[in-house]
């Protein structure tokens, strides 16, 4: 897809991320908006995996950390035809396989998470699977910035550069709030990048809001040779809905009818204007 086509394509499943969430009336708004234009350019730029080879061992690994954004996963899975997105209608209620957090129970999720902290280790655990099995899938992993003080991703940081992981790419989506206030008075983790180097990663810092930075980060993949790469993704929590941007509120959060009114228009001006100018 063209840099164009995506950043309609992200617009249209904020869309999407908005109309499920108001309808199930629950949901992790905020996250899911600032993650969507990393899911974007993975499944429709970057990953090799589709419904046809979900089975396969040579498909490209995603696994989701930051679970609890997973409105965000389904919405992009449903788009390419892993399940009818029809299916999204039953998203958080009794008995339905769409709840708040992946489920392997969903075709094309790889791994249950949402215990924050799991998702690096069980990526490390797939990248060197690869390695010693002399197959040349890729790993990519989203983890959120809240979940970085959990100790499990700084043991999984050590043994991917130990084992010379450079088929794992870490994308940290760095909106700098969590769910009960910034990240950095919750639990400071800065410098990241430098936190990251020391533990023998290769780094970008990017804006993980703009798709063509984020294309241009996962071509240049690996980063180094015989590192594990990681992506620090400067984001917007909330991104693409002005009441909704850096707002602490919205980490969990389901909009009223005028307010899901309001950011629908919002985000069909913005498809306008790119419309405009293609």
């Amino acid at each position: 897809m063209t840099t164009k086509e995506l950043q309609l394509k992200s617009v249209e499943y904020r869309k999407k991320i908005l109309q499920y969430i108001y309808q199930a009336k629950a949901g992790h708004t905020g996250g899911s908006l600032s993650c969507i234009d990393i899911l974007n350019v993975l499944y429709n730029d970057v990953l090799n995996v589709n419904p046809e080879n979900f089975k396969s061992g040579l498909r490209d690994r995603y696994i989701q950390s930051k679970g609890h954004c997973v409105e965000a996963l389904y919405v992009v899975l449903a788009d390419k035809g892993f399940f009818p997105e029809s299916a999204l209608e039953t998203l958080c209620q009794y008995k339905s396989y769409y709840i708040g957090h992946p489920t392997k129970k969903v075709n094309g999720v790889e791994q249950n998470t949402g215990a924050l902290g799991h998702g690096l280790s069980m990526s490390c655990g797939n990248a060197l699977a690869a390695k010693l099995d002399n197959v040349d899938y890729k790993v990519f992993t989203l983890l959120g910035d809240g979940e970085l003080p959990e100790g499990s991703n700084w043991e999984a940081a050590l043994s991917a550069a130990h084992y010379k992981l450079d088929n794992l790419c870490a994308i940290v989506d760095l909106n700098g709030l969590q769910i009960t206030a910034p990240t950095h008075e919750v639990c400071n983790t800065e410098p990241l990048d430098k936190k990251f180097e020391s533990f023998g990663w290769a780094v970008r810092i990017i804006d993980g809001n703009n798709i063509e930075a984020l294309q241009e980060a996962f071509n240049a993949l690996p980063f180094e040779v015989g590192k594990p790469s990681v992506i620090i993704a400067k984001t917007v929590k909330g991104k693409g809905v002005s009441y909704m941007e850096n707002t602490l509120k919205w980490h969990h959060g389901v909009p009223s009818p005028e307010q899901y009114q309001q950011a629908i228009e919002e985000l069909t001006s913005v498809q306008e204007s790119l419309l405009e100018l293609a």
